[in-house]
């Protein structure tokens, strides 16, 4: 019986594990942790966030900053809708959130691992724990994997170990050329009065924009301790994360914080001057912001808070407008966004089958996961690829 090992006990390893058919294959999963299975404990704070509901491969692919093109052919034939199936047939019934985000119903990550844990228990699939691969050597027609635990003969690899730099390396010395990585998904560092102990304040909608890129993104906006985060920011730091490494994470970014033009803002703020023109300015929060963050604009635009909305000039009204739709923060940095964890490079994609997953160097060598230069934004895509992936993987192997 040939010999599958799988190098990585994350999303798509296990994913892969699962899908093959274990009357045709011994399989056996490597994994350095002392737990599988990781990453997807901890995503969407616990809750697994397992993938988006968008059902169309066209559309899905548009989340993907790096591997867009190269994974339609993935999303046509795995999507979304088929990761939901395999769940629920596994009697783990999802939900659709409000922002398209798929969860368990249980709320519980746990539910998604059991499942998959439960189809390898079923396979007799092997795991084995605290296994680090120090080195992978071609023999005829096998593979020799060297590890912490002693070797390994393998007649196919799968090679799932997700970005760190030493399976990088491994797979580097085997003739893969790798893309540098450099982190992606993360949020603003940025200290700037407008902010100050406003922690926690959100806004529905907001742009962003790096000028110096000529790139805009738009979303939910939240301030944190430390600067700016939420999907307004998270997109355009995966979507130019090359770019923003290049740049030491030194740089400017504009905020239109109630995502209205200039004119359309000054014409809503004089339709209210115009009915309310005894009321103070501090009184009347004009725009659909917090209280606090309109006393904070006004203060940092330097108007009386007691002055009447009547008389408030023409370069005051300027300066508050400009604040609210055009102000520039000076970037000094990033923080990882929650435990999510994403990178940007990895294995060059010119290298990869995407019919099947294979390696086009390395013979009966699969390849799938973060190692890829592939990522996505926030939301549950970067799982998709995941999935999808695996699905591939074990798809081809089965028909061989």
């Amino acid at each position: 019986m040939k010999h599958i090992i799988i190098i990585g006990g994350g999303a798509a390893g296990f994913f892969c594990a699962a899908n093959l058919d274990a009357t045709k294959y011994k399989i056996t999963i490597l994994e350095q942790n002392s737990d599988v299975l990781q990453k997807v404990k901890i995503s969407g704070g616990g809750r697994c966030n397992v993938t988006h509901a968008c059902f169309d491969p066209r559309e899905l692919v548009q989340f993907y900053p790096r591997g867009n093109k190269e994974l339609l052919s993935v999303f046509t034939r795995f999507q979304p809708g088929d990761t939901m199936e395999w769940f629920e047939n596994r009697k783990v019934p999802l939900k659709i959130e409000g922002d398209n985000r798929v969860f368990p119903e249980s709320n519980s990550s746990q539910t998604i691992i059991n499942a998959m844990l439960e189809e390898i228990r079923s396979k007799n699939v092997e795991v084995k724990t605290k296994c680090s691969v120090k080195q992978i050597e071609k023999q005829e027609g096998k593979y020799l994997i060297q590890t912490s635990l002693g070797d390994f003969e393998a007649d196919y690899i799968i090679y799932s170990t997700g970005s760190s730099p030493k399976s990088l390396k491994i797979i580097e010395s085997l003739g893969h050329n790798i893309i540098d990585l450099v982190p992606s998904l993360f949020t603003f560092n940025i200290k700037d009065n407008l902010l100050k102990d406003l922690a926690g304040t959100s806004f529905e909608m907001a742009e962003t924009s790096i000028p110096k890129l000529k790139t805009e993104e738009s979303g939910p906006l939240l301030i944190t301790h430390w600067g700016l985060s939420g999907p307004a920011i998270l997109k355009i730091s995966a979507w130019e994360a090359v770019n923003l490494a290049k740049m030491k994470y030194n740089f400017e970014v504009e905020v239109n914080f109630i995502s209205k033009s200039l004119d359309s803002a000054e014409e809503i703020f004089q339709q209210f001057k115009q009915s309310n023109p005894k009321k103070t300015i501090g009184q009347s929060k004009i725009f659909d912001i917090t209280n606090r963050f309109w006393q904070r604009i006004l203060e940092v635009s330097n108007i009386d808070l007691n002055k009447q909305v009547a008389n408030i000039s023409k370069k005051e009204m300027d300066r508050i407008i400009e604040n609210l739709c055009k102000k520039k923060f000076q970037v000094t940095g990033k923080s990882t966004f929650k435990d999510e964890f994403v990178t940007a490079g990895g294995v060059d994609l010119k290298e990869i089958n995407f019919k099947n997953m294979s390696s086009k160097i390395l013979p009966n060598f699969y390849i799938a996961g973060e190692v890829l230069n592939i990522d996505a934004v926030t939301g549950g895509f970067n799982f998709q690829a995941c999935w999808s992936e695996a699905w591939l993987i074990a798809q081809d192997l089965n028909n061989l």
